[in-house]
């Protein structure tokens, strides 16, 4: 995987596959808010033990990867000693810092991550302000993926195959969000393509804010690989809040408290798995 990591300091020597791959890993994780439509348009019930599970699983792999593979890689890119791990851990808390603020700043009347069946809504419950929610829904939903998507297009170049495992957790993760937009919009039109389109759109945001934020950091900053150090440190920052913020706690909403601690220690051991394989 080392062999990767210089090819982060220019895009232009990067091979065009992958770049393709980590452009395509991205997008496919942002628009699995189109799977949540899916599912909430032709499912009476949610499946809501298998949904606690699957973002269970999806928590236990950012929080691994974050902890195991990306913070080290940090303290290394900056220069392995102590000063090293300093700055890294404070570039930690400032990912933390960031999408936390992000998630303050953001219009929520209602939460977009609160778990929703077809069936949750009362039919006495206003059209204009369904459709409220689910604007403001699909808008912050759309403000978070541009750090998901940036951590998930930074990591596929560093590494394909850890990239693809971040994608993975984060296409899980996106398809509740899915249906926390489509299900209030589809009730407020009956247009089930209107809200699968709205349903797209806050995902489609995930590339955008992966390609737009490369290139802002590489404009700004140059080619640096202390930059890049603090850049994966406040990435993992971004991906343990999302899991413990997001993930885990929505993952407790839809099913059992076990449920989601079973597939968060799933996904830490596909993860640490997949990592001896690559090894």
């Amino acid at each position: 995987m080392h062999e990767y990591y210089p090819l982060l300091m220019n895009l232009v020597d990067v091979p065009t596959s992958t770049i393709l791959l980590a452009f395509l890993v991205t997008l496919g994780a942002g628009l699995a808010t189109g799977i949540g439509s899916i599912l909430a348009f032709y499912r009476k019930k949610t499946d809501k033990k298998f949904l606690s599970a699957a973002l269970g699983f999806s928590a236990g792999v950012m929080i691994y990867v974050s902890f195991v593979e990306i913070f080290p890689k940090a303290i290394e890119s900056l220069g392995g000693d102590k000063s090293a791990y300093v700055w890294t851990t404070i570039s930690f808390f400032i990912g933390i810092a960031l999408i936390a603020l992000i998630d303050k700043l953001v219009p929520s009347e209602e939460n977009p991550h609160e778990a929703r069946d077809v069936t949750d809504l009362n039919s006495d419950t206003s059209k204009a302000s369904l459709m409220r929610m689910g604007l403001f829904s699909a808008l912050a939903i759309a403000i978070h993926n541009f750090p998901e998507g940036l951590a998930t297009f930074m990591a596929t170049i560093e590494s394909p195959a850890l990239g693809i495992s971040i994608g993975i957790a984060i296409a899980i993760h996106n398809i509740p969000e899915g249906i926390a937009v489509s299900v209030p919009i589809y009730y407020a039109t009956g247009d089930k393509k209107k809200a699968l389109k709205y349903s797209f759109l806050s995902g489609f945001s995930e590339p955008i804010g992966a390609i737009v934020g490369y290139f802002l950091l590489v404009l700004i900053f140059g080619q640096s690989d202390g930059v890049m150090g603090f850049v994966f440190a406040a990435v993992a920052g971004i991906m343990v809040y999302i899991s413990l913020d997001e993930l885990l706690p929505t993952a407790e909403k839809y099913g059992e408290h076990h449920i989601a601690i079973y597939g968060l220690i799933a996904g830490m051991i596909v993860m640490a798995s997949s990592l001896v394989l690559l090894a």
